[in-house]
């Protein structure tokens, strides 16, 4: 599957975390991520995602508001740590920018790194 999750994320500094809402609140700020599913077994998917907009935590509130949240994600999903995973199941794979001195686009590319892709293969071969 494939789409677009748009809200507006708002900080929750009480609970150290960010939340997501359909409609404009005071203080919120618009969020756009396309999402496409690569691929899925056994309860899990490996989703890649392009930011549109980019807002602390962007991807891991959008994912988990549909109930899909990041594996090892213990602030958005699950409270438990994933063995062998330290953090949660997320990486830049690529990122682009405008340079702010030279006004050049700059891409930066990044494969996943081998702890990534063991504990992706280890659950259900994903990749």
């Amino acid at each position: 599957s494939q789409g677009k999750l748009e809200g507006f994320l708002l900080k929750d500094e009480d609970r150290a975390q960010v939340k997501v809402f359909s409609r404009p609140v005071p203080g919120g700020k618009s969020a756009a991520t396309l999402y496409k599913t690569l691929r899925t077994a056994g309860g899990l998917s490996l989703v890649e995602c392009e930011l549109l907009t980019g807002r602390t935590h962007q991807i891991r509130v959008h994912l988990a508001s549909i109930g899909h949240p990041l594996l090892g994600d213990v602030v958005y999903g699950a409270k438990k740590p994933v063995p062998g995973l330290a953090g949660q199941c997320l990486h830049a794979r690529r990122l682009s920018f405008v340079h702010p001195r030279t006004g050049e686009r700059v891409t930066v590319e990044c494969p996943l790194p081998s702890y990534f892709t063991q504990v992706l293969t280890k659950l259900r071969h994903l990749v």
